[in-house]
């Protein structure tokens, strides 16, 4: 669907090619017959503003408040050596439907999410979509409370997901400090970070569909 593709846009840095494409954007989101006016408010901003403006905004919004990490599984697994295996099962199931990313974006990066769902059929889309919805609306909602006007983004996904979003149980570790400070030594003096909780993580939330063997 186009209207993934449109999202994943607008999700990126400012750059002047977006800006200079925002009319036909408009008029492709008009044509989809999606209702995206919590969008309005985003393009408004874009081609109101200058492009220095723009760009620093968003660095303040998604690269220096941690809450606002595009990087999905940020949110679910923090620096947990399990982020690293879930980024290698996004990976291939990128492969497996012949999507290859382009340039150094993680896989979990939420822009290259949204185009990998662009070219995948729609029942696949929403499918994937509705894995995901729990912590892309928890991203939506904290830029909600900063009265962020990129959070539009974020409703129109939960608008478009087969599933209504829950929210997140297993809040997100940033640091080993923090971890520490939170949870302290494990009773096998292993650092919390070091731990597997793979288990629990996963039981709170999927975040790819599960294969049926064959």
């Amino acid at each position: 669907m186009e209207i993934y593709k449109i999202l994943s846009v607008l999700l990126c840095y400012p750059e002047y090619d977006l800006i200079s494409g925002l009319d036909e954007i408009k008029e492709r989101i008009n044509q989809s017959g999606i209702d995206c006016s919590a969008l309005m408010p985003l393009i408004e901003q874009l081609q109101e503003q200058d492009l220095i403006s723009l760009q620093e905004n968003y660095v303040q919004t998604f690269d220096r408040t941690p809450t606002h990490a595009l990087h999905l599984f940020e949110h679910l697994h923090g620096e947990d050596r399990a982020r690293g295996q879930a980024l290698v099962d996004l990976m291939q199931e990128y492969q497996q439907y012949g999507f290859e990313p382009i340039g150094d974006e993680l896989p979990d990066y939420l822009p290259l999410f949204l185009e990998f769902l662009s070219v995948c059929e729609p029942e696949k889309a929403a499918a994937y979509l509705g894995e995901a919805i729990h912590v892309i609306a928890y991203i939506g909602q904290k830029l909600q409370n900063n009265t962020s006007v990129y959070a539009g983004i974020f409703q129109v996904l939960e608008a478009l997901s087969p599933i209504q979003a829950e929210p997140l149980t297993v809040p997100p570790v940033r640091d080993m400090d923090e971890a520490l400070e939170k949870f302290g030594l494990g009773v096998d003096g292993v650092e919390p970070l070091l731990q597997n909780n793979m288990s629990s993580l996963t039981e709170t939330i999927k975040f790819y569909p599960q294969r049926k063997p064959a």
